[in-house]
């Protein structure tokens, strides 16, 4: 079974965290609304000293660099139009959103149908599309005024990437010096994909996408011929409410408007952001933020999407406060770190905390956490977390979350749930928070590809740590040379070597076997248990008699597990998940929720291999089909929230076959049969047919990385399952 089980370890798709299908947690709550109040009623100084502004040192550890931001401020700010007057940029990189969907003309409709008039404006640069179904035309950067109910092409040149940091440059200069208002928000519409890739991804050239630091290169070309900073910077895409972003942008506006988790479709209601702001000019970018808020969350209950729903308003002007705050902090988890058993704890808690874009292998990773959770699972190490959260509440004066994320806190931070590699990490070392927590990020990685810390050197990426996003000598092009060119990445070249389901950090006392009762069960070594975050099993469906090929079903949390002893033994009930019509689906967990837990299912619908979701309410043996969706690109790029099916849609439940006799690591893809959604269509967790299956044991340990064990065959004969001994 050699070779089977170098084809599971490449081809099972593993939770970040397990637990029994039947657990008990919270009632499940539709909506989570809440307006943080602030610890003072003042509103925070968004800057008055004139040239450099330097927060302070805090942190007192020899080993790292305390964070010390120093951000440019101007010596005044005085509005820069008349009161009550609006004008609100829309960098609109339409994408495949436009040319398949028809999304972003749907948006600058609804501008025209708002009641924006004279004094409040919207501002569009269009692009990144290889088809509008508007007017606008493809093969050109075009700029529109939209007011009063009309659309107005105001600029038309050559075509120009919006992926582009000197795009973003050219058209901000343009839009503040043609257009200054009183108030002025900027907008990134298009897909987003957190931290690490950015936002506005051109489909006309490679996808090519802006990162965060050419974002904040690209503002501060124009920071001097602003007097004040922007009102508010809102990002209507995907995954962009964390706390990386929320640093860059705090130097560039007093309020950040974003979502932790992708969006749907449709995006915001810019005819109700129109309307708000006409009827109330005087409006600051924490009221409308709200409004933006409010009618987002309104429009994704009218489509169904409420679920998942996140959207944050952030008072930029507190977090520096935080980021000193969360850097004490920081230094407390990193010191951690130097216990394996005490880290352990922590990093499983970690595996528990929202996230955020799928986050699987078959959807792909983001690898972003809720940051508010990510706190509270360091509080038994930290004395120093009650003061981070209470900043980071501070800064996160309103939110909105669906009952998919109703804990969420407003901002996201990045944790390798999955190492993906030296350029992300080097992307986000230049962008990280804290040089401690750039320290955790690294030691998770290092542990990935070493099996462990062991030769771990405590000082060598702390070294590396500066927080060039505050630096106002940045150029667009420095920040994009820095993300191709950076030697830094060269500190990271260990992450692309290696390759995930080699062994990780796993040792055993009792390697998996039958006991005298029958039951398979095994025992980790104390070392290895000590680096375990969970264990799972693997299924496989014998395709034939011969048991010559097999179909990958997916993972299941169903194993008994004892973390004081070491010992693990199987729990599988024999059922698993299919459609009405009796077809099995290939299951794989996304995410754990409060009551029920979300699953990804490959699929083919219109002709592309995509993904079913569902959720399981397991306490109601209740399962609800949530949507199709592509999840994470081979860039990183996310999709948007997916489409709902309608009766008549037809999909293809796809699987992944192995051969059990020829060299076949890779697999290959099965079809299996049409699927006609109808009004009533449902999902059941339901018994699996008579038949032959394979079971393996699945290891993931805390850096991210798992084993999996050789597989055994049982049989199922109605409700009974028999284990066959290797």
């Amino acid at each position: 079974m050699g070779k089977l089980k170098n084809i599971l370890a490449g081809c099972f798709v593993f939770a970040a965290v397990t637990a029994s299908l039947y657990s008990c947690l919270d009632d499940e709550t539709d909506m989570t609304e809440e307006e943080t109040p602030s610890v003072s009623d003042e509103k925070e100084d968004h800057g008055s000293s004139g040239g450099k502004h330097d927060t302070g040192a805090n942190g007192s550890g020899a080993a790292g660099t305390p964070v010390r931001i120093s951000r440019s401020v101007r010596e005044t700010e005085t509005p820069m139009g008349d009161a009550g007057t609006w004008t609100v940029f829309v960098y609109m990189c339409g994408s495949d959103l436009e040319s398949d969907g028809g999304m972003a003309s749907a948006d600058i409709e609804e501008m025209e149908r708002s009641s924006a008039g004279g004094n409040v404006k919207f501002v569009v640069q269009t692009g990144g599309a290889y088809y509008w179904e508007n007017d606008v035309d493809e093969d050109q950067c075009q700029r529109y005024l939209i007011h009063d109910g009309r659309r107005e092409l105001v600029y038309a040149g050559d075509d120009v990437n919006m992926g582009d940091g000197s795009t973003l440059t050219d058209f901000a200069k343009w839009g503040i010096k043609s257009y200054p208002a009183a108030n002025m928000g900027f907008i990134f519409w298009d897909h987003g994909s957190g931290s690490i890739n950015g936002v506005c991804f051109d489909e006309n050239h490679d996808d090519d996408g802006l990162y965060l630091k050419e974002i904040d290169a690209a503002f501060y070309s124009i920071f001097d011929e602003m007097t004040e900073p922007f009102e508010f910077i809102g990002f209507d895409a995907c995954l962009m409410g964390t706390a990386e972003t929320a640093a860059v942008m705090s130097t560039h506006a007093k309020y950040m408007v974003a979502s932790e988790e992708t969006e749907p479709g449709t995006g915001w209601d810019y005819k109700a952001l129109g309307d708000y702001m006409a009827a109330h000019p005087e409006c600051d970018g924490e009221e409308l933020g709200k409004a933006i808020t409010d009618s987002y969350y309104s429009a994704c209950e009218d489509d169904w999407t409420d679920d998942e729903a996140t959207m944050a308003v952030i008072d930029l002007g507190r977090t520096d406060a935080f980021i000193t705050a969360f850097d004490r902090f920081a230094e407390d988890i990193y010191t951690l770190t130097d216990d394996i058993t005490e880290f352990s704890e922590f990093a499983r808690k970690i595996k528990k905390v929202d996230n955020f874009g799928g986050n699987n292998r078959i959807v792909g990773y983001t690898n972003m956490v809720d940051l508010s959770g990510l706190i509270k699972a360091g509080k038994d190490w930290s004395e120093n977390a009650d003061a981070a959260l209470d900043a980071f509440e501070n800064m996160v004066v309103y939110r909105k979350n669906g009952s998919d994320h109703k804990d969420a806190g407003g901002l996201a931070v990045y944790y390798p749930l999955s190492v993906s590699g030296s350029e992300e990490l080097g992307i986000f070392s230049d962008i990280a928070l804290s040089s401690y927590y750039l320290g955790v990020v690294d030691k998770i990685a290092y542990g990935a590809a070493h099996d462990g810390m062991e030769g771990y050197d405590n000082q060598s990426i702390l070294d590396l740590f500066s927080n060039d996003w505050s630096d106002d000598g940045y150029t667009f092009l420095d920040g994009l040379l820095s993300y191709l060119f950076d030697d830094d990445c060269d500190e990271w070249d260990y992450a692309d070597d290696y390759s995930s389901g080699e062994g990780g950090c796993c040792g055993y006392d009792v390697y998996p076997e039958f006991s005298e009762d029958g039951n398979y069960w095994f025992r980790l070594s104390e070392e290895s248990l000590v680096q375990t975050e969970s264990v799972e099993a693997g299924i496989y469906m014998a395709l034939d008699d011969e048991r010559e090929e097999v179909l990958e079903l997916g993972t299941t949390g169903q194993v008994y597990g004892d973390y004081e002893t070491g010992e693990f033994e199987d729990g599988f009930d024999g059922c698993w998940f299919m459609l009405d019509d009796g077809q099995i689906l290939a299951s794989y967990l996304q995410e754990y929720c409060d009551g029920y837990d979300i699953y990804t299912s490959p699929v083919m619908f219109e002709g592309e291999e995509t993904n079913l979701r569902f959720a399981y309410y397991y306490n109601e043996d209740r399962i609800k089909i949530i949507d199709i969706w592509d999840g994470i690109g081979d860039n990183g790029l996310a999709s948007r929230s997916g489409y709902i099916p309608e009766p008549g849609d037809v999909i293809i439940p796809l699987y992944s076959i192995y051969s059990l006799t020829e060299d076949d690591d890779e697999g290959e893809y099965y079809e299996g049969d049409e699927y006609v959604f109808e009004k009533d269509s449902e999902i059941f967790y339901d018994y699996l047919d008579d038949g032959d299956y394979l079971y393996s044991f699945v290891i993931n340990d805390i850096y991210g990385d798992f084993d999996v064990t050789d597989p055994v065959w049982f049989t199922i004969d109605g409700d009974d399952i028999y284990f066959e001994e290797a």
